[in-house]
């Protein structure tokens, strides 16, 4: 198990994984963007992006307008 912070509020995970915390909040097909302590984490890497204790992850989502 693996304690985050996800957008501010604590968290634990059973995968420390990246890519698997995005299919558990049921963003995979969603427009996001993901930072890890404050760094972006480019689409391309979540499936090999292992996080770590006490990590800070933001996830925002891409909302359109005009």
């Amino acid at each position: 198990m693996v304690d985050i912070q996800l957008n501010g509020e604590k968290r634990q995970l059973t995968s420390a994984l990246l890519a698997d915390l995005i299919a558990e909040l049921n963003l995979s097909q969603q427009a996001i963007a993901v930072a890890v302590n404050r760094q972006i984490i480019p689409k391309s890497k979540w499936a090999e992006y292992q996080l770590y204790e006490l990590d800070k992850v933001d996830v925002v989502r891409a909302i359109g307008g005009g």
